[in-house]
């Protein structure tokens, strides 16, 4: 541990405790995005915010010319309700941050702190605050923003807290770490009318259950069992009242691979399965894709870097190496698609993120900015 760094923890809990009172839905990220900014500020930098929409990046800049290395952040919150009792819980009625984005978004600001007043020998740190991770919209829409040109880097690195990790203990791997996914939502439409006279309409909402049947079934079906792969139907909603057959219905929800052939498979079956209910039921069924992220994959030179920088923070005890793929998805994929990088996972003891009773562990917070600012003086001395 970083001892300058051990010595803010206490101000990192509040900064992290501050964020969570008051957490913000993808691409609205505004209150936060301000807070980064001003703490920025605060160490000394000049921040660039807006792109992409509410991504704040700043950089620092070495004492002589070398390489560039991101470290990147998402900011955003869930669009869910808390269940925990806290003094510093969720003030946002449906919005959550239960997978942990406060705590990397501080993570990173403590970080930035340290290198601020301790810049590297070399080359300089790019720092990526991101909105928008849980729609996979955030990194596109930076690198759509120009983000790759304005502030190009050479190598790119983050972290997320993995309760599926013990505490003390750091996944880093080479090699794919993460699944690709595609967000889907389908519109089924139909004729609506009286309950008893279904005879006389045609009805989305049993054509929404059929095709959610039918798309739980794909990996299952038509996936070999020894590849990755996972589908997910999260919301079915269609009605208003026991008697009424409604005139539409949604589904949404995802699939994922770790490979890419597999997962545009899973698509071309989910565009069939449309059709076919559809001709079944006479109903018209629209699919959308909402957003599309590829594999998170570690390159291994990144890899072993990051590796050996959670090695002089938690002890060679606590890497892992080993471990395999998580089933989860982040769009840190485009970032490593840019750049050789890494995605490193940090354990802690807590609910599953994305559960409403997680919490997340304020010790990472140190941890974690000690392995970055250790990782920037490994590689920029």
């Amino acid at each position: 541990m970083i001892e300058q760094i051990a010595a803010r923890s206490d101000t990192l809990a509040q900064w992290r405790q501050h964020l969570h009172q008051h957490p913000e839905l993808s691409m609205q990220e505004t209150g936060t995005a301000a807070f980064v900014a001003d703490r920025l500020r605060e160490f000394g930098l000049d921040p660039v915010t807006g792109i992409g929409g509410t991504g704040v990046v700043a950089v620092i800049e070495g004492n002589e010319p070398g390489p560039s290395i991101a470290l990147r952040a998402d900011m955003d919150a869930l669009p869910m309700e808390e269940e925990n009792d806290l003094p510093f819980r969720s003030r946002n009625a449906g919005a959550a941050h239960c997978c942990g984005h406060d705590g990397h978004t501080t993570a990173l600001l403590g970080t930035a702190q340290y290198l601020a007043q301790n810049p590297p020998a070399k080359g300089r740190v790019v720092l990526i605050f991101q909105p928008a991770e849980e729609t996979g919209e955030g990194a596109k829409a930076m690198i759509a923003d120009g983000l790759l040109d304005r502030f190009a880097f050479d190598e790119v690195y983050a972290f997320h807290n993995m309760p599926l990790l013990e505490p003390g203990q750091a996944g880093v791997r080479a090699g794919a770490v993460l699944n690709g996914y595609a967000i889907w939502r389908i519109e089924v439409r139909g004729v609506g009318g009286h309950g008893a006279a279904f005879y006389k309409a045609t009805d989305p909402l049993q054509a929404a259950a059929r095709l959610a049947v039918e798309i739980s079934s794909l990996v299952g079906r038509y996936v070999d069992p020894t590849q990755s792969a996972l589908v997910n139907v999260g919301s079915l909603q269609a009605g208003s009242s026991h008697n009424i057959i409604p005139d539409s219905a949604t589904l949404s929800g995802t699939l994922r691979a770790l490979e890419p052939e597999i997962l545009q498979g899973l698509l071309d079956r989910l565009r069939q399965a449309c059709d076919g209910i559809a001709a079944l039921t006479g109903c018209e069924i629209v699919l959308h894709i909402e957003a599309e992220v590829p594999p998170c994959v570690n390159h291994p030179d990144a890899a072993r870097n990051a590796a050996n920088a959670c090695a002089k923070v938690l002890g060679e005890s606590g890497v892992v190496g080993d471990h395999p793929p998580f089933p989860f998805t982040d769009d840190m994929a485009l970032f490593l698609k840019a750049a050789p990088g890494a995605y490193l996972f940090l354990g802690q003891d807590s609910a599953m993120c994305h559960n409403p009773q997680y919490r997340f562990d304020d010790r990472l917070l140190t941890v974690a900015a000690s392995i970055f600012s250790t990782l920037v003086k490994d590689r920029l001395g």
